[in-house]
């Protein structure tokens, strides 16, 4: 049943928290749209305290994500975040930390030590890595604190954010409507400030989706820049991973941590060589003056149901445009995304002996194998079944003869993007994430997708609000929509400063309304 935005409003918006001061007098720290620069220079003025920051998250937690709206973004809170900002207090030599005290929240297909990984799958409830994923102890390393696991589309294999563990998330700009996918949990964790910044999965679309679906930042990096290593798998082909955060700067600061060589995984031989020395040193406000851009006419809808995405990203074109970017039309059918879904898409195929290797090494996995998963029958059946049944029946899906095909074209494809890069001279292409606005909850599938362009190339993709669909009694906001900007690989610091320039000259954030801050101000 859907929560009307009065309904939640109702929590009550009085006066901000006033997170940990320690004496009176103090300058009140807004924890809404706060940043990591912004929490970082109140922790180093002593007008915030780390434990006054994350306690503020858990009651914000406990407010809004099985309450209020419901939001149903959270899958499992780590009850060690509190000692562990106690810890950062307690050592302000910990301050010059690139992400001290920021509170993350991981998508729950990525290992931690302390917290069950399920994949948002109830026949893995209570499955527990032995370590933490590579990027996840870097995470670490870097100062941050892991807030909590947040729920997703199960096993990553979606788009409107659904599971057997978690349920369905709701989108907090639209309580109606679902919040993309299969990210959707650390979307809507990271637009209705339940956490600092956060991390995603990326097969397809799903990092991207739910960036654009919640009026955030979303960062697809090049394959091979970080680390699959304890990211449960889908596709060895496509499979890359991110950060998504409120603004372009966030983003930056997580991937500047994130990124680098892990012995343990091949792919990334060339990550430290190729990563940039200093990601926040793109971030030029001017960064798209003499850009070239390629307009992706295959990528824009066509019907009625396309008509608000598009009026939106007209005006995100108009704003690349006028911010000194020359938009050039690119019309070629090759990137044709429901084409390129259905003849070059390779997940069925490398499903099943990625998720079975990955399971076995989980020393108290429920299950072992997706057979297993099957017999359980504890997964979402109506998403589910007829993609695990039939990668199940698969007896070896990377021997078959149209897996081989696919992986051809794939590499045609790769060559064919860096072709229309060189001819044009692009910087990069633009498109928008979805054809269309995300979908009602009780839909299974989000349509009218883009990403398989990046999932296919492995190149990067930025996607950043764009702006918002008309409002309605629902979504008093309007809808969010993004826009996608695609890269050459390893060129993520260009990216995230043309995106950067983008988000100065549009200032397209906006908090959801369906979570207003805090009625309570008792310090913690």
């Amino acid at each position: 049943m859907s929560v009307s935005i009065k309904q939640s409003l109702a929590v009550g918006l009085v006066a901000l928290p006033l997170l940990g001061l320690p004496a009176r007098g103090q300058t009140r720290f807004s924890i809404e749209e706060a940043s990591i620069a912004s929490v970082h220079a109140a922790l180093k003025a002593g007008t915030l305290t780390c434990r006054g920051l994350v306690q503020t998250y858990l009651d914000r937690i406990a407010a809004y994500d099985t309450k209020g709206p419901a939001l149903t973004a959270i899958r499992a809170l780590n009850e060690g975040a509190l000692a562990q900002a106690d810890a950062i207090d307690r050592d302000h030599g910990r301050l010059a930390e690139p992400l001290a005290c920021v509170p993350v929240v991981l998508k729950d297909n990525y290992n931690t030590a302390e917290l069950p990984t399920t994949g948002g799958s109830a026949s893995l409830a209570g499955a527990r890595p032995a370590k933490d994923a590579f990027v996840v102890a870097r995470l670490r390393k870097a100062g941050a604190i892991i807030l909590a696991k947040t729920n997703m589309q199960e096993f990553a294999l979606g788009g409107v954010s659904v599971s057997s563990i978690g349920g369905q998330v709701r989108n907090p700009y639209d309580l109606s409507r679902t919040p993309g996918g299969s990210s959707g949990g650390t979307g809507v964790a990271i637009a209705a400030n339940l956490a600092l910044a956060g991390t995603g999965s990326d097969t397809v679309n799903s990092i991207r989706s739910p960036a654009s679906a919640n009026n955030l930042v979303g960062l697809r990096a090049t394959q091979g820049l970080l680390s699959l290593n304890g990211i449960m798998p889908v596709s060895k082909t496509q499979d890359a991973i991110g950060p998504i955060t409120r603004s372009v700067a966030d983003a930056a600061a997580l991937l500047q941590v994130m990124a680098g060589a892990d012995p343990d995984d091949p792919a990334t031989a060339e990550a430290s060589a190729k990563a940039a020395k200093d990601y926040a040193a793109f971030l030029k406000p001017d960064a798209l003056k003499g850009a070239r851009l390629g307009v992706v006419k295959a990528l824009f809808g066509t019907k009625p149901e396309h008509a608000e995405v598009n009026r939106v990203m007209q005006g995100a074109l108009a704003t690349l445009e006028k911010a000194g970017a020359t938009l050039v039309d690119i019309d070629d059918p090759a990137f044709e995304a429901d084409r390129l879904n259905a003849e070059d898409d390779v997940q069925t195929y490398e499903f099943k002996p990625l998720i079975n290797a990955y399971l076995a090494a989980i020393p108290n996995a429920p299950q072992k194998d997706i057979a297993g998963i099957i017999a359980s029958g504890q997964f979402h059946k109506a998403a589910l079944e007829k993609f695990i049944t039939g990668a199940e029946a698969r007896r070896d899906g990377m021997q078959e003869p149209e897996y081989k095909a696919r992986l051809e074209r794939i590499a045609a494809f790769r060559t064919h993007v860096a072709e229309v890069f060189d001819k044009q001279r692009l910087d990069a292409l633009v498109y928008p994430l979805q054809k269309r606005l995300v979908v009602p909850i009780g839909e299974l599938n989000q349509s009218d997708r883009n990403g398989i362009v990046a999932g296919l190339t492995g190149y990067p993709a930025l996607d950043i609000p764009a702006g918002f669909s008309a409002p309605t009694d629902q979504a008093p906001l309007g809808v969010p929509v993004g826009v996608d900007l695609l890269g050459r690989p390893w060129e993520e610091g260009k990216l995230l400063g043309l995106g950067f320039a983008f988000e100065q000259a549009s200032r397209q954030r906006r908090a959801p309304l369906s979570t207003p801050p805090l009625a309570d101000t008792t310090p913690r």
